[in-house]
């Protein structure tokens, strides 16, 4: 046994040798530069993140960051970029292991690193090692180097004999040396989404975290900004923006130490979630993407937008469907012959879709309210009984296609599935149940539960084939947290029910990849990167009031790209014209949510004008490079503008929310055009028998002029739009 134990030693003290032999590791976009570096202690450091060194000889100057206090004597504590708990350092850790002996500490030692070609850039794959318990790290780390991106994320196993527990474990760990740092948090409620505000980070945690496990981004949402030296601005200085892939409960640490450095910790939430890792099986946590910009908010959502469509947001090249909605229109009270009288609609619209939502299930508890039904996924026959076929046909027959809600993760207690299966909610026992909107959550932890919502799915698609998209809704957060499946594993509910959700998405993703779903959550409260894996798209808020939709779709664009963001006309508002929440609704993925019989005569020849439109410069809109010009945040108007990758085509969409009286107007300046170019302006989206009085209309200039000097758009009326076309001469 003693001579094991020494050639156990022997061979780590080799790999030591050989960790020291490739003692930097460099991760690289075009633009960024991630430098680690292997300390004489075995152990991995953050040697430097900022702009691309453009001499690979510099390298060599950096030592790893393993400094002790402020009259820079070294100790053994320092900028680790996996840090453990329990030993030496002062800070949050990274990871936190409770080991089977009833050890708390972890140390973790470099063995080997590998880079390979991957999609869209190169991956480095990096092993760490505890050298006195069996646990391994491994980091990952893909960078995109023409989006300057890097996503990051870390698999934890071990070999121990009996079950270790987890109580931490970060995606990564950033550290910065500023002056100063500036965070932009974007917090939330229901019909009040990506509420943009920023604070200093002083010394101590800012954490910004949720615990509301399905329904989890709520009241904060899975993304920030960090601006170096002052807060974000849109066309200078220099930010960060993050952003984490977990559609549960996340967790931001921002920690300013004691000398002023900041560690950045994205991380599942551990809340409640003390983790039984089993022998071999791999923890592998959420992935955190991050881009840098000098520039301002601005070019940073760009390289984001761009990745997102490149290689992240499902079907990130595809097309996107217009439609119809008939939520606002009918709410629970419509049959056959009104729906497919709304299928006509849609056609003489010009939308792709017609999009049935709730209310269209449930027989023994028919869905007629919020508070029967869910769980039961039969056509009412009362309300259709031609069942989901008939409706098929009838699109077909109007020319349009057929899309339809469903919100396969809840259940009501009302209804047959409850019934026969009340061990598939998530209840408490011993306790008196608490209903959020009539409903509870069903437990995707359990796999039984997880068959069942593919199935919802699955029956659907498997019976009507031309179904041509989903509306997948989570109206509530998970409450009377217990789940009868885990028994006496409550620690791994909240995780485990995420990876549940995803078990189900991947298998949907793999029977019908060319599905699109729209991710929606009681309106924004799922926005994620991972689960845009699976949906093309997701709903920012049910508040559609214009006005307030402004300044939604704004804080999304931070880090969405508008494809990604689906965006109705409604009635909400109705002291604004049907033309300002259609140009409000088009800077996005658009689509209508009335009925036809609201608009008169000219209303409706609008709309049918700007849904052509929309359709004609959709490219434009939606793969195009986003320029935000004006933010709502800073006075009466906002502006924003896409230009194709060619700069031969752009959008501008102007809006005056609340101008005051006689105001000074300034115009507006463009951008992402080339200077040299000659650009023809147009404005579009008019009233029928109205006249452009754009000073500009019909004029060209050159790039240079409009992104130099710019064109009066704006005006001083209450709730005014204009959409302009620009095209290159």
């Amino acid at each position: 046994m003693k001579k094991l134990f020494l050639l156990l030693m022997a061979l780590f003290t080799l790999a030591q040798v050989k960790a020291q032999e490739k003692s930097v590791i460099q991760i690289s976009t075009d633009n960024t530069d991630l430098i680690l570096q292997v300390a004489p202690n075995g152990r991995l450091y953050q040697a430097y993140l900022g702009d691309k060194l453009l001499n690979e000889q510099d390298i060599k100057h950096f030592s790893p960051y393993v400094k002790g206090g402020s009259d820079g004597s070294v100790s053994t504590r320092g900028w680790e970029v996996y840090p453990g708990s329990g030993a030496e350092d002062y800070f949050e850790p990274a990871v936190a292991i409770t080991h089977s002996d009833g050890n708390p500490s972890t140390i973790l030692r470099y063995v080997s690193s590998e880079q390979k070609a991957v999609t869209g850039g190169t991956e480095t794959i990096i092993n760490l090692k505890d050298d006195q318990y069996p646990v391994e790290v491994t980091l990952h780390y893909i960078a995109y180097p023409k989006e300057n991106v890097i996503k990051t994320w870390s698999e934890i196993k071990h070999n121990e004999k009996k079950p270790v527990t987890l109580w931490r474990y970060a995606s990564t760990m950033l550290y910065f040396s500023d002056s100063k740092y500036f965070l932009t948090e974007f917090s939330s409620d229901w019909a009040k989404e990506a509420q943009m505000s920023s604070q200093q980070l002083q010394f101590g945690k800012k954490v910004i975290d949720t615990k509301l496990g399905s329904r989890a981004a709520m009241h904060t949402h899975p993304f920030f900004e960090l601006g170096f030296g002052q807060s974000a601005q849109e066309t200078q200085g220099r930010v960060m923006l993050g952003t984490i892939g977990w559609t549960g409960n996340f967790q931001f640490t921002f920690e300013v130490d004691n000398v002023g450095n900041l560690r950045v910790i994205p991380a599942i939430n551990p809340y409640a979630s003390d983790y039984e890792l089993k022998a071999n099986e791999v923890f592998t946590t959420p992935e955190f993407m991050f881009t840098f910009s000098n520039n301002g908010t601005g070019e940073a959502s760009r390289n984001l937008h761009a990745w997102a469509r490149n290689y992240q947001l499902k079907d990130g090249q595809g097309d996107r469907l217009s439609l119809l909605n008939n939520w606002e229109n009918t709410y629970f009270k419509f049959d056959e012959q009104l729906l497919s009288e709304l299928m006509k609609e849609a056609k003489h619209l010009g939308v792709d879709m017609f999009l049935l939502d709730d209310g269209w299930f449930g027989n023994k508890h028919p869905r007629n309210s919020d508070n029967a039904g869910l769980g039961d996924w039969e056509a009412m026959k009362s309300k259709l009984p031609g069942g989901i076929p008939a409706l098929v046909k009838s699109a077909k027959e109007a020319g349009v296609k057929f899309g339809i809600w469903i919100e396969p993760e809840m259940v009501n207690p009302k209804s047959e599935l409850f019934e026969k299966h009340p061990d598939w909610a998530i209840t408490l026992p011993n306790r008196k149940t608490y209903y959020y909107r009539n409903q509870l959550v069903l437990d995707l932890s359990n796999p039984k539960v997880q068959d069942f919502v593919f199935g919802v799915v699955d029956n659907i698609l498997t019976e009507n084939p031309e179904v041509a998209y989903f509306k997948w809704d989570c109206n509530s957060p998970i409450t009377n947290v217990y789940s009868p499946y885990l028994k006496n594993k409550q620690g791994q509910l909240y995780i485990d029910h995420v990876r549940g959700i995803y078990n189900v998405l991947k298998r949907v993703k793999e029977k019908y990849p060319n599905t699109p779903m729209m991710l929606c959550s009681g309106g924004g409260a799922r926005c994620d990167y991972e689960a845009l894996k699976y949906f093309t798209e997701f709903w920012c808020s049910d508040n559609t009031d214009p006005i307030e939709r402004l300044f939604i779709q704004w804080g999304f664009s931070q880090i969405f790209p508008s494809k990604a963001m689906s965006a109705h006309v409604t009635s909400w508002n109705k002291k604004t014209s049907v033309k300002f929440r259609t140009d409000v609704a088009s800077m996005c993925k658009l689509g209508f949510d009335l009925g036809l019989k609201e608009l008169n005569a000219d209303e409706l020849t609008y709309c049918q004008n700007a849904v052509a439109n929309w359709t004609r410069l959709k490219k434009v809109i939606l793969d195009g490079d986003q320029y935000r010009l004006v933010s709502p945040y800073d006075g009466n108007h906002m502006s924003v503008m896409y230009t194709a990758p060619d700069k031969n085509k752009a959008v501008l969409y102007t809006y005056d929310i609340h101008p005051r009286y006689a105001e000074k107007l300034l115009p507006v300046k463009l951008q992402g055009l080339d200077p040299s170019k000659r650009y023809k302006v147009k404005e579009i989206n008019l009233m029928p028998n109205k006249k452009s009085n754009l000073g500009a209309n019909e004029k060209t200039y050159s790039g240079d002029y409009l992104m130099k000097i710019g064109i009066n758009a704006f005006t001083t009326n209450q709730a005014f739009s204009r959409v302009i076309e620009l095209t290159a001469e």
